[in-house]
Order: structure tokens, then C-alpha cells, then sequence
């Protein structure tokens, strides 16, 4: 079962939540995780089970809603994750377009296999 990370910043929770409430049945197939935060909203408010831990090379795909108006007090965080991805050639969506188009692909792989 494929894994994927999914986290927000704070002002792009409301677009991650209507994201997966949106995909809510695709996202049931997979092992999803999330900050401890993150995952209790969504847990909460779209009823998907969410383990709040995220690893290097235990994730499939990130989808990193980034607020890029918003100044980031942990600016060296999210670069350190982005530079993970990189490195691990893990996709990585920071945006709705982005999440659309890796969620359907990773969908249509799955069907595949």
C-alpha cells in the first residue's frame, strides 16, 4: 500500500481539507500520514485514519500545501523537507493543480499493478 504524506500551512488547511474530502474514496487506498496537527483535522472533519508521522524513504508522495504569502518562521524546515523529496525523488505537490495531477497518477499506477 502506497504511502503519502499530507501537511499544510496554517492558512492552506481549509484548501488541504476540501482537497481530500474532495478525494476522500482514492485517498482511502492508501497509508496516509500527517503532522500531528494536520491529522487530527483531517481525522475530524473527512474521517480518513491518519498516523501523525512522516519519514524519509517510508513515503510514496508529499502533498505540502504552502501558503507562499506567508512569511514561515520555519522557512529551514520546509526547505529541508523540499530538499528531502529532491534528493529521494519523491513527487512532491505544494499546490492544488499539483495534488490533482500525482493523486490521479499514483491512481492510475495502482490500477495498473
Amino acid at each position: 500500500m502506497k504511502r503519502l504524506a499530507l501537511i499544510s500551512h496554517d492558512n492552506k488547511k481549509i484548501d488541504l481539507l476540501a482537497w481530500a474530502n474532495y478525494n476522500r474514496e482514492t485517498l482511502r487506498r492508501f497509508h496516509l500520514l500527517a503532522t500531528a496537527t494536520t491529522g487530527r483535522f483531517l481525522r475530524e472533519k473527512v474521517g480518513l485514519a491518519i498516523v501523525a508521522r512522516v519519514g524519509a524513504r517510508e513515503i510514496d508522495a508529499v502533498f505540502f500545501f504552502v501558503d507562499p504569502l506567508t512569511a514561515q518562521p520555519h522557512d529551514p524546515d520546509i526547505q529541508a523537507l523540499m530538499r528531502v523529496c529532491n534528493v529521494q525523488n519523491i513527487p512532491l505537490a505544494t499546490n492544488l493543480a499539483a495534488a490533482d495531477l500525482i493523486i490521479t497518477g499514483l491512481t492510475a499506477a495502482e490500477g495498473q499493478a
